[in-house]
This record gives structure tokens, C-alpha cells and sequence, in this order.
């Protein structure tokens, strides 16, 4: 079950803004299930991108805190990067699509008069 990037970049965002998250609250928060946070928190310790320690909640909860770590910062970085030039690619074909359909709109009332004043 390979986590894509997407995911990885927003599982390393979320914990940099927040490292005391629980995995349940990471999965909540991303819209993602809860195992698939694990798998992508393990992955990331065993790349040593994430550090994991102990913290004490409330009374005798003991919880985990999820560290990026300097090697982490790097990767989160690149993913970023890659993210973002996807998002890009997305938005500027979304509003080719866009003007295409305008374009189309615009030809099917030329030929059949504007009844509804569509524009």
C-alpha cells in the first residue's frame, strides 16, 4: 500500500504545524483513514525524516509527539515543491477547460440568439 506524495506532504505539514497530533486527529483532519496514517508515520520514521517522543497528555495518558526532523525539513521541502507544481499544472489546465466551455457557450448562443442573456 504505497502513500503518495500528496498524502506524505500533508501528513509532514500537518505535524510541523502541530507535532503533538495523534494519528486519529491527523487522520480526521486530512480526510484520510487511520491506517493509512500509520503506514505513511512509519514510513517516515524508518526514513528518519520523522522523530517520534512521549509527552504526558492528561494524567497518566501518555501520548506521542511526531518531530520533523533536519533530514524531514529537506523532504518536506521537495515535496512542497512538487506539490505545488502539480497544483499549478491542475489549475492552469482547469482554466483552459474553463475558457473552452466559455468559448463553446459563447458559440451555441451566437447561433441560437441569447434567450436567457447567457454570457
Amino acid at each position: 500500500m504505497p502513500v503518495n506524495e500528496d498524502i506524505r506532504f500533508r501528513v509532514m505539514r500537518a505535524l510541523e504545524a502541530d507535532p503533538k497530533l495523534s494519528q486519529r486527529e491527523l487522520a480526521k483532519s486530512l480526510g484520510i483513514s487511520l491506517g493509512v496514517v500509520n503506514y505513511c508515520l512509519k514510513g517516515l520514521i524508518e526514513k528518519g525524516q520523522v522523530k517520534v517522543g512521549n509527552f504526558r497528555a492528561s494524567g497518566n495518558k501518555l501520548r506521542y509527539t511526531y518531530v520533523l526532523t533536519p533530514r524531514g525539513v529537506l523532504a518536506k521541502a521537495s515535496l512542497t515543491k512538487a506539490f505545488l507544481k502539480r497544483r499549478v499544472a491542475e489549475h492552469e489546465a482547469l482554466i483552459a477547460e474553463i475558457e473552452a466551455l466559455q468559448r463553446e457557450i459563447n458559440t451555441e448562443v451566437i447561433g441560437q440568439g441569447d434567450p436567457e442573456g447567457v454570457r
